[in-house]
């Protein structure tokens, strides 16, 4: 007899995610490889003594989910008990942020830094009752006069904070904000305490910077959180000096050797795919080609495991700060920018071509944040002149949101073999805020799925975590029902995917944006053995239950990382 397998599952819906996605009832596992996958009679003979056999009773096995953009170790930093929790449901009102700040203080030492995430305008009830009132530092002094207090937004391209903490910066009305970025003033040209993009880095310079046991301690709190949601892959999208100020270094390059010694202990309990981050929000072409070159990248020990595959860059801002580069004006005027150096919009477009050609050049996967419309033809074409100039086959380009991504933008990266990485929770979370932005039509279009799809783009999903909780199964029933959170109205229900398009974005198409699809994000025979067991029939649940079915049992690599079924 040959080697017994060490897990088999039998008696449930086995979604393969193949390429026909066929469907199976029996799995079995030996050595972390996945060695049958069909009926009972297919794996039976591998039952042997040591074989644990688990009967699904009907539940569906799916591959592990790769959420393929998530910042692991800033979520960890950005949750209980690391920071406070300020968003949708913990906080609904500007007194609500106010009193949790209260409590903070009431049991801090006095001068300590109170930090909290997720803050949302679209949530707080001053803010949706009067959309010109905004968050300010007056809404923070009198609960905490003597604490420095600095909140980010869920999107992390906003900052708020008390006097205190504008003190201590030293910004006051004379502070001229870098490039990029804003310091929002009153009437009377004093600050708010709101700060816009790059002039976040202002705040982030002035916090004491996080310990390697601070880190460590909030990727091993992501991936807990991430095993029990069944997530066996992350793309952690920029790590490097850009990060160093960008929410307290957690996208510094200590935090990628920090990385280094969790895999080297054995406690890397998912797959972690890295893009490097040379410069931050706003950089010249010259700047960023300086730092890439002299960046060193080694090679890790196991690639499988932690492994960087490319750079990010940032090309523009987002919506709710009307910092998206826009073809048509924003509701009220505006059309945005690209956040690179340049003193004209053709100025900056050449910037931005110039660090897409650089990386392309030195042998580099990119993945470009960018949001706008404009912002997206811009970037498509960048990329597509940059293989014309130095040809690479199969470079795996990708743009990171695509929020407004273009008809014309599809066209680009699909013929060049480009993907897009979408976000449904965040099209969940901020659906109805955004027609205050861009008007109802636009706001019902972002993050256009069914199109990208139909184009032949390669579509990878992503949480943005902490910009939203990295819940793949809000973004499946997300995608298919494109329903807000706020009031559950339709928001481009002409965008809706089926559940098994939906499913390809957390799986197979998440493993190619990684170069990894022809070793994980299936179940067949031969990939390895990252699963993902959740209780109930997926496949003939109505999509507004889906969010709630529970993930029962988590498997990375052939190993047991989350088990409810045996307790």
């Amino acid at each position: 007899m040959g080697t017994y397998a060490d897990l088999v599952f039998l008696g449930g819906r086995v979604v393969t995610v193949d390429a026909g996605f066929s469907l199976a009832s029996a799995l079995a596992v030996t050595g972390g490889v996945i060695s049958a996958v069909g009926g009972r009679d297919d794996v039976a003979p591998l039952v042997g003594p040591g074989t644990r056999v688990v009967d699904l009773r009907g539940a569906t096995l799916l591959p592990g989910i790769n959420d393929s953009h998530l910042h692991g170790c800033a979520f960890g930093m950005a949750t209980p008990p690391l920071s406070l929790d300020l968003g949708h449901p913990a906080v609904s009102s500007l007194a609500d942020v106010a009193e949790a700040v209260r409590e903070a203080a009431g049991r801090l030492p006095g001068g300590q830094w109170i930090t909290g995430h997720g803050w949302d305008t679209g949530y707080l009830d001053e803010c949706v009752s009067e959309p010109s009132r905004l968050p300010s530092r007056r809404d923070l002094d009198a609960v905490s006069p003597d604490h420095p207090v600095v909140l980010y937004s869920f999107s992390g391209h906003a900052t708020w904070v008390n006097s205190k903490a504008l003190e201590l910066i030293g910004i006051d009305r004379h502070t001229v904000a870098p490039p990029g970025g804003a310091i929002v003033a009153d009437e009377a040209g004093e600050p708010t305490g709101l700060l816009h993009e790059g002039a976040q880095a202002l705040v982030q310079n002035a916090l004491p910077p996080l310990s390697r046991q601070e880190r460590a301690d909030a990727i091993r709190s992501a991936l807990a959180t991430l095993a029990r949601l069944g997530v066996t892959s992350y793309t952690e999208p920029g790590l490097g000096p850009g990060g160093a100020g960008i929410t307290r270094g957690t996208l510094g390059t200590e935090t990628l050797d920090v990385y280094r010694e969790l895999l080297a202990e054995g406690e890397l309990t998912a797959r972690v795919g890295v893009l490097l981050l040379p410069t931050g929000m706003t950089s010249t072409a010259e700047e960023f080609a300086r730092t890439l070159d002299a960046l060193s990248v080694s090679g890790d020990a196991d690639p499988r495991r932690l492994a960087i595959h490319g750079v990010k860059v940032f090309a523009d801002g987002v919506v709710p700060n009307k910092t998206a580069w826009m073809h048509e004006p924003y509701v009220g005027g505006g059309c945005g920018s690209l956040c690179v150096g340049g003193g004209s919009d053709t100025e900056r477009a050449a910037e931005i071509g110039a660090v897409i050609r650089h990386a392309h050049a030195a042998g580099y996967q990119l993945g470009v944040h960018v949001t706008g419309d404009r912002a997206c033809d811009t970037v498509a074409d960048a990329f597509a002149a940059a293989v014309a100039e130095h040809p690479r086959p199969d470079a795996r380009h990708y743009v990171i949101h695509g929020d407004f991504l273009t008809a014309y933008s599809m066209k680009v990266l699909a013929a060049h073999g480009f993907g897009v990485n979408m976000n449904p929770t965040i099209k969940w979370t901020v659906a109805d805020m955004e027609e205050d932005f861009v008007g109802a039509e636009r706001a019902a279009y972002a993050w256009p799925y069914r199109d990208a799809i139909d184009a032949g783009v390669r579509v990878a999903s992503g949480s943005d975590a902490p910009v939203t909780y990295p819940d793949w199964r809000q973004g499946v029933a997300t995608m298919m029902l494109r329903e807000s959170k706020a009031t559950g109205r339709v928001s481009g229900p002409g965008q809706r995917i089926g559940l098994a398009e939906a499913i390809r974005t957390y799986t197979i198409d998440a493993a190619w944006q990684d170069f990894a699809d022809d070793w994980k994000g299936s179940l067949e025979p031969g990939k390895v053995a990252d699963l993902c067991v959740l209780d109930g029939d997926l496949l003939t649940a109505d999509p507004h239950d889906i969010p709630e079915m529970p993930v029962v049992l988590t498997v990375m690599d052939g190993r047991v990382v989350h088990d409810t079924l045996r307790d």
